[in-house]
């Protein structure tokens, strides 16, 4: 019988051990530019080095880069609090919506709002309306009654 010398378990540090493949990223972000860089420096031709001009702008670039990405996560958390906020703001009014064949406009009054999802919902009765599809809001009827 011949002994396969590849069969058996896997080794931990060998070629042929299982060890997971990390997953490509998706975006670029200051670490992969660091990467770069850094393995740009490693690899340059010392008789002929980078220009520091390249390394600067490089630089620049990087800090616009992550400065851009702050901006955009706190542009998405603006907008996460206006709708949290819009719709908080209508408790008590008449909303409207389309129904879900959306041939048919509902409407109700808003009893509350529930923010445990992407995007806030709104009860009218026993219905819980997305806020994105809510297509009008009416403010209540207040009947003041008429002096005799």
């Amino acid at each position: 019988m011949t002994i396969d010398p590849l069969a058996g378990p896997p080794r931990a540090n060998g070629i042929y051990s299982n060890t997971p493949a990390r997953a490509p990223k998706q975006e670029m972000d200051s670490e992969v530019f660091m990467n770069l860089l850094v393995a740009q420096l490693r690899n340059q031709d010392p008789s002929s080095p980078m220009d520091t001009n390249q390394m600067i702008s490089q630089t620049t670039q990087l800090a616009t880069m992550e400065k851009l990405t702050s901006m955009d996560k706190v542009a998405i958390e603006n907008f996460s609090l206006q709708m949290r906020m819009s719709a908080a703001a209508l408790i008590g009014q008449t909303v409207s919506w389309l129904d879900k064949d959306g041939t048919t406009t509902k409407s109700g009054v808003a009893e509350s709002v529930s923010f445990a999802s992407g995007v806030p919902v709104v009860k009218v009765g026993e219905m819980n309306i997305p806020l994105d599809q809510i297509s009008g809001v009416t403010a209540p009827q207040i009947n003041i009654p008429q002096p005799a």
